[in-house]
């Protein structure tokens, strides 16, 4: 009777949050337009509460990164604010001795999209999905509504379904299979579950005691049920409390209590690729734009003496190298000037673009109105930009947009003064030797695996596209070689003996290749490759790709002809024939690119991947003006989820970072990563260098345009 009248409590006690949360409209609250916030709860989400989520957004294109632990049990989460309503999170668990394994892993994706704003007088409310596209251990869905009072505090509450709808439960919507680890690979999209079984109610407040301290307490639905069925949970409260410590915003240490049993700890680390840490600009000025005086402009005096040609040229040449840009061809005439370049500094286009214009204003006879800047990309045209040289003088101090508007992108081939190369400006060598971290997410055994090395690069362009280049790396310390050699797929082994070619102490040929890029026709670019590809394999790899200048979709196809490489990765090939069947020679993919606008791209490829299976891989980038790229991929094949294995489907996210934003300074170096649930078989595709949409999309004109701010800096 004890027990009832307890569970009773307990249970008005959630229901009143939850109403005060919903249904408050108290006249004079203070509200912003949107609710935001950059705390996260343990499990990486957007939330300031503990473990229930809230209907909080996080600002923008926010990128959080979450630690939290309590006895046993260790999460580690990577958030991301997709879009000003939509937030997503990706996430690793770790319990001890949990599910008949000394330390068992679990990964899952989260969604939640908030369905209205705050107002005045009534609260956010958002929907959420929790491990959605997992193994369903965490899996559950709920409607939550935050609400504020005050400038400090902030109420929520919600009602949950799934693990979150587990305590306490004040209804059903029908039934919903248990979590079961002997049938659960993950990766399925369970959709007939969600919003399925019991649902219960939960609800919590948060209120800041200064600028850098916030306490929170919460009703939690949750009742750990798996957990304390294995014996490694004690749940003997749904009351969480939580204490925040904000040195920063950017750093936020916590304190918990969890289930009435258990002390834990939160970090959380966050940063927002809007906001550089380094300000930009901190490059030389350009020369300004040299006006020329009034009536020059009929002067066709240096036409008569060819020496004049070379004296132009060298003063152009000598002021691209001030610009750090390399004249690679010119051609003159009576009113048209067309030069090519090399743009190896600038991570904008557009700013490489307006330091050439203003070098030619400056260097250039008067007579010579119309200017044709060319784009060269691996020894092949990308693009051309043609600019009256009177709007350049007159547009210096206008808006950048006005700019834009007078500048005409066209396809290079369409040009009859296109010039040839400089005599001296091929063949070209390049070499350099930088660190790296090589890293191996999510193991069998071990979340975070990494190596640390030198590795050394070497490039010869002979001109006229063809280019030799290779990479040798030396490991000088890390734990690579515990990744785990996964022996048990029973389809062709592409990917899973990965850590074969990571246990090695000796150095490595990372890539030797030698490649041909080519111009085929109008709007039409090529590419063949042949050599040591990539870690794993050698042959040859051809691309075709159509894409028109000023066009945001693009098409391709590529063909791949291949033989595994040698685990030491020299020179040696060895067997197509693995335990899991031969590997297929042949792949290959047919391409579609296309630029949403927003800041959004997808890219769909179909075809044959590496084991031989056919399917499709969907793509998409959240990107921002200054080189973010954040993005999520899936691929589904012919093959069932039993013969790719634990996953289900190949599925990831990744990132690309461009250094230009970390130093302030222009690059065009950037870094990457991909984080995938798990490196499986299925969906592998062959990873070739400087595939032609990569290299040349920064040249056309839609992606041109998103950095035009900089032309004239």
């Amino acid at each position: 009777m004890k027990s009832e009248v307890g569970d009773l409590r307990l249970k008005r006690g959630a229901m009143k949050l939850t109403a005060v949360a919903v249904v408050m409209a108290y006249p004079g609250v203070a509200s912003p337009e949107r609710l935001t916030t950059i705390h996260t709860n343990t499990y990486g989400t957007p939330s300031g509460l503990i473990d229930m989520p809230t209907a909080e957004m996080a600002p923008d294109g926010q990128l959080s990164t979450t630690g939290a632990y309590f006895d046993g049990n260790r999460r580690v989460s990577l958030s991301f604010q997709i879009l000003p309503r939509l937030s997503g999170t990706f996430r690793i668990i770790g319990i001890d001795d949990f599910l008949g394994s000394s330390l068992y892993y679990d990964r899952s994706f989260d969604l939640r999209f908030q369905l209205f704003d705050e107002t005045q007088y009534t609260p956010a409310v958002a929907i959420g999905l929790q491990d959605f596209v997992g193994t369903g251990l965490l899996g559950s869905e709920y409607i939550v509504a935050t609400k504020s009072v005050g400038d400090r505090l902030r109420l929520t509450g919600g009602v949950g379904w799934g693990r979150l709808g587990s305590y306490n439960s004040i209804g059903s919507t029908g039934s919903r299979p248990g979590f079961d680890s002997a049938q659960s690979e993950g990766g399925e999209f369970s959709v007939d579950d969600w919003f399925r079984g019991d649902y219960a109610l939960f609800g919590g407040a948060s209120f800041d005691l200064t600028e850098q301290f916030t306490f929170s307490v919460e009703y939690s639905s949750d009742a750990y049920a798996q957990e304390v069925t294995e014996g490694v949970f004690k749940h003997k409260s749904p009351w969480n409390f939580g204490l925040t410590y904000k040195p920063s915003e950017d750093f936020h240490l916590s304190l918990y209590s969890v289930g009435g049993s258990e002390i834990g700890a939160r970090i959380n680390l966050t940063l927002n690729p809007k906001n550089a840490p380094a300000p930009g600009g901190a490059e030389l000025a350009s020369v300004p734009v040299a006006v020329r005086p009034a009536g020059s402009a009929l002067d066709l005096g240096w036409t008569m003496d060819p020496d004049n040609y070379q004296v132009v040229s060298d003063s152009i040449k000598r002021g691209l190298d001030r610009e750090d840009l390399d004249l690679d061809g010119i051609r003159l005439d009576a009113d048209t000037a067309h030069i090519r370049i090399r743009n190896d500094r600038y991570d904008a286009q557009s700013q490489a673009l307006g330091r050439s214009l203003r070098v030619l204003s400056r260097s250039l006879p008067p007579s010579i109105e119309t200017l044709r800047v060319t784009l060269m990309t691996n020894g092949i045209p990308a693009s051309t930009l043609t600019f009256n040289r009177s709007d350049l003088e007159r547009l210096e101090h206008a808006p950048a947009s006005e700019a834009l508007a007078a500048a005409q992108f066209g396809d290079t081939l369409r040009y009859a003064d296109f010039p040839e190369a400089l005599e001296g400006a091929y063949p070209r060598f390049n070499w350099w030797v930088e660190p790296y971290v090589k890293t191996v997410f999510f193991d069998a055994d071990e979340p975070i695996l990494a190596d640390a090395g030198i590795r050394a690069r070497a490039r010869f362009d002979f001109g006229r596209g063809w280019i030799a280049s290779g990479s040798v790396s030396q490991v000088i310390g890390g734990n690579l070689e515990k990744a785990r050699t996964i022996d048990d797929s029973i389809v062709p082994f592409v990917r899973t003996q990965q850590a074969k070619y990571l246990d090695n102490d000796n150095p490595v040929i990372d890539q030797l290749t030698l490649a041909k890029f080519m111009r085929p026709a109008p709007d039409f670019y090529g590419r063949v490759t042949m050599g040591y590809l990539e870690t794993a394999y050698a042959g040859v790899s051809a691309e075709l790709l159509w894409k028109p200048v000023d066009s945001r979709l693009a098409l391709g196809i590529e063909a791949n002809y291949v033989q595994p490489r040698d685990f030491d990765q020299l020179f040696k090939l060895r067997s197509r024939n693995t335990p899991g069947g031969t590997i297929p020679r042949a792949s290959g993919h047919v391409s579609a690119y296309y630029d949403l606008g927003f800041g959004f791209h997808t890219q769909v490829d179909v075809g044959r991947y590496l084991a031989g299976d056919w399917g499709a891989t969907l793509s998409i980038d959240r990107e921002f003006a200054n080189g973010w790229r954040v993005g999520a991929f899936m691929t589904q094949t012919e093959f069932s989820s039993r013969e790719f294995g634990n996953g289900s489907f190949d599925k990831g996210i990744r990132f690309q970072i461009p250094l230009a934003w970390a130093v302030g300074t222009p690059t065009r170096k950037t870094t990457g990563m991909e984080l995938r649930p798990f490196l499986r078989d299925g969906g592998a595709r062959l990873r070739v260098e400087d595939r032609l949409y990569d290299v040349l999309r920064d040249s056309h004109s839609p992606e041109v345009a998103k950095s035009w701010g900089k032309f004239w800096r």
